[in-house]
């Protein structure tokens, strides 16, 4: 037998012996699992050990949705062009270029003990639904590595920041083609900018009970994240949101306490303008007068239906990557994308026991994308503006490029937190935050503005941050009942300020055929409604009057959109919102024949696919909400799709809660459509009529109260 031969069977021997260790162990720890699926598909998991449950917990989301966990690892791997083709190598290489698959490596490899038995875990729990799934087919990811979640250590729909700095610059940089000019672009509407999530917190002051209430509503894409429940012999007991292929609960509770989570424009990402030469075998950039080398990494991008992957030589000083040119100078971002510590906070605050505990943990300071609110079984409610918090000269304005060639502008650290913008159990016993300013975030109990550097809070008001504190102020002792009738208001605040100057316009300068719409508008009193024909108008004359809203920027930021609007309310154009009108007038006529379409007959919910694929012809239902860029709680936003003269929503409300915690916790809560991602599953789209209507379930928690509403009940071996 020759040498070749021994090694190809000693080889294929260590392979299938490795694979028979697999399984083996896969089916060891599905014989600790549990799964109970209630009456609306939602799974509640039961293992032994925390790791038991992260297995579990990752079987299920296969189930429910295969496709979406693994295309949040192809994106987060910067993989999407080998799936989908050269439309995405610019997003590609942007991810690329901040988050390397060798450094998540290299921090599993260190990790602790703990940690790496969550992360096997994990793997294994996709490995084994794969395993004992042979008719899916992945896109292209057949197995999952541990180190896959050290890719993605935030939960948040926006959890990159690169400063201003977009895929299509980076990709220009580097002189990557692409097929699509703008992929880092989405699609929706020019409100969706101005959309967000609430968090809300009540303390016993508030409470008809005597018990804090949590109110937790992102506004995120819908079907971006399912409703589940973790249980472990270990003590785990923690309900929420995941977002599809992570194994920790990014929204949810406990029994002692719960955390919501709104995004922040807390400065965590800088652009540096850098000195460069070239020193005949490489590049190098000047700092504090001294040349250092720029260091240079290969990436390599495989694009759909191409034989040969295209190779990119990627820059990075000591700040970050080099990701773009602005007159003439290479610009260095300095970011925090990804952590081993920010993936051990995501994971150790599920586990927290009250006010105490969930501090310590916010000591460790590794989450960067996220404000919270938080609430629990003490009476305690608290709320941090961000986390991670890089120090700097507190007189710059660190919205604008700096000066490279210092060390001067280089962080100096991280603040304590303490340091942070926060505020802890405030006298007026309710806490509000509107991906808005924190100075507004208790009324009268609320941090002063002055006391923090600008880079901290650089978040101006919106018009949800008005209404939520609007409502709390003259708010009286709540209960869940009264919590979610808050978090539903109906007031659109944003028409309040913009309809009386089209409505003063018009009176200077009547247009007749204008008439009835304005009349219409005129006696609305700014509330959704199904049947409103006044809400259709304004919606969509708001959307065409939006864009021409200036956004100037202001030390540490765009100035906020309750300021921008009420300039624009009182200094515009004479004639440019009776001719936005004028507009809206010929698109109602020629979609549906007729200017006074209500509302509920226009904006639609559907889910025909488990993609953006809509269809007038189907069935679908009204939705009285839109978008909270004016000023709703409650976010629904809507566009037409292919040709349609309807428009149906695809990002806004998704998963929605609100908990009281007592002696027992006490919930309710709301999903977006459905559980599961397939059509044919009666989970589909089963909560579709309960959403539209705001009525919520009850959150089932206790696993006594579960058992009582089973619709399915397995182990995984």
């Amino acid at each position: 037998m020759s040498k070749y031969v021994l090694s190809f069977l000693l080889l294929s021997h260590l392979l299938f012996s490795q694979s028979a260790a697999d399984l083996a162990r896969w089916k060891t720890q599905a014989s600790h699992v549990e799964i109970v699926r209630d009456t609306y598909g939602v799974p509640h998991i039961y293992g032994k050990s925390d790791a038991d449950a992260v297995f579990g917990l990752l079987y299920a989301q296969c189930e429910d949705d295969f496709s979406r966990v693994e295309m949040n690892y192809i994106e987060k791997l910067g993989r999407m062009s080998e799936v989908k083709g050269e439309s995405q190598v610019a997003n590609d290489l942007y991810i690329r270029l901040i988050i390397d698959a060798e450094e998540a490596k290299a921090d599993y490899a260190k990790s602790p003990a703990w940690l790496k038995t969550l992360l096997q875990a994990y793997a294994d729990g996709i490995n084994y639904y794969l395993y004992k799934n042979p008719k899916v087919k992945p896109a292209l990811l057949t197995h999952f590595e541990p180190w896959f979640p050290l890719l993605w250590t935030d939960g948040s729909i926006g959890a990159i920041s690169t400063g201003d700095v977009q895929a299509e610059e980076a990709a220009k940089f580097y002189q990557i083609r692409s097929s699509v000019a703008f992929t880092q672009v989405k699609a929706h509407g020019p409100d969706e900018k101005l959309t967000g999530s609430n968090g809300f917190a009540v303390g016993p002051t508030l409470s008809k009970s005597g018990h804090s209430l949590l109110y937790i509503n992102p506004h995120v894409t819908f079907y971006f994240r399912p409703e589940v429940h973790m249980n472990s012999e270990a003590g785990m007991n923690v309900y929420g949101a995941v977002t599809w292929g992570q194994f920790f609960i990014y929204q949810g509770f406990n029994p002692y306490g719960g955390w919501m989570h709104t995004s922040s424009e807390v400065d965590v990402a800088d652009l540096y303008s850098e000195t460069t030469r070239t020193n005949g075998t490489g590049y190098q950039y000047q700092v504090d007068g001294r040349w250092l080398d720029i260091k240079e990494k290969q990436i390599s991008l495989r694009v759909k239906g191409e034989s040969n992957p295209r190779t990119v030589k990627a820059f990075y000083t000591h700040r970050g990557a080099v990701m773009a040119s602005r007159d003439g100078r290479w610009i260095s971002v300095r970011s925090f994308n990804r952590s081993l510590k920010s993936l051990e906070q995501s994971w150790l605050r599920t586990k927290t026991k009250g006010l105490a505990d969930y501090t310590k943990v916010m000591e460790m300071r590794a989450n960067t994308s996220n404000n919270t609110v938080y609430a629990d079984n003490q009476g305690n409610i608290a709320y941090w503006h961000g986390n991670y918090v890089p120090k700097r000269d507190a007189l710059k304005d660190w919205s604008l490029v700096q000066d490279g060639s210092t060390s001067m502008n280089d962080w100096k650290g991280l603040h304590e937190l303490k340091e942070i913008v926060q505020v802890v159990n405030p006298e007026t016993a309710w806490i509000q935050n509107c991906n808005s300013t924190p100075f507004t975030v208790s009324g009268t109990s609320s941090p002063k503005r002055a006391d923090y550097p600008v880079y901290m809070a650089p978040d101006g008001e919106n018009f949800r941050d008005k209404n939520a504190v609007r409502l709390f102020s003259r708010a009286q002792r709540m209960d869940l009942n009264g919590l979610i009738a808050l978090g539903y208001d109906r007031n659109l605040a944003a028409f309040e300020v913009l309809l009386p100057a089209l409505i003063r316009d018009f009176d200077a300068r009547p247009v007749e055929a204008l008439r009835p719409l304005v009349d219409s508008l005129r006696h609305w009193d700014y509330h959704v409604s199904n049947l409103s024909v006044a809400q259709t108008l304004a919606v969509r004359w708001g959307l065409k009057i939006l864009p021409k809203i200036p956004k100037p920027l202001t030390f540490g930021g765009q100035s906020d959109p309750v300021q921008n609007f009420m300039n624009y309310a009182a200094s515009h154009p004479a004639t440019e919102t009776v001719e936005a009108l004028q507009a809206v007038y010929a698109d109602l006529m020629r979609d549906f024949g007729r200017w006074n379409v209500s509302w509920g007959d226009m904006n639609r919910f559907q889910r025909l696919s488990n993609t953006a694929i809509f269809d007038d012809a189907k069935p679908s239902i009204p939705i009285p909400f839109t978008s909270s860029a004016w000023g709703q709680l409650p976010s629904y936003t809507s566009r037409p799709f292919q040709g349609s003269k309807k428009w149906y929503g695809v990002n806004g409300n998704s998963f929605v809660c609100a908990v009281e915690f007592g002696s027992k916790v006490k919930a309710y809560s709301l999903l977006a459509g459905g559980q599961q991602g397939d059509p044919t599953s009666p989970h589909f789209f089963d909560q579709s009529q309960d959403y539209a209507d705001g009525k919520f379930k009850e959150v089932l928690f206790y696993k006594a109260d579960v058992l009582k509403h089973v619709e399915k009940r397995y182990k995984l071996n």
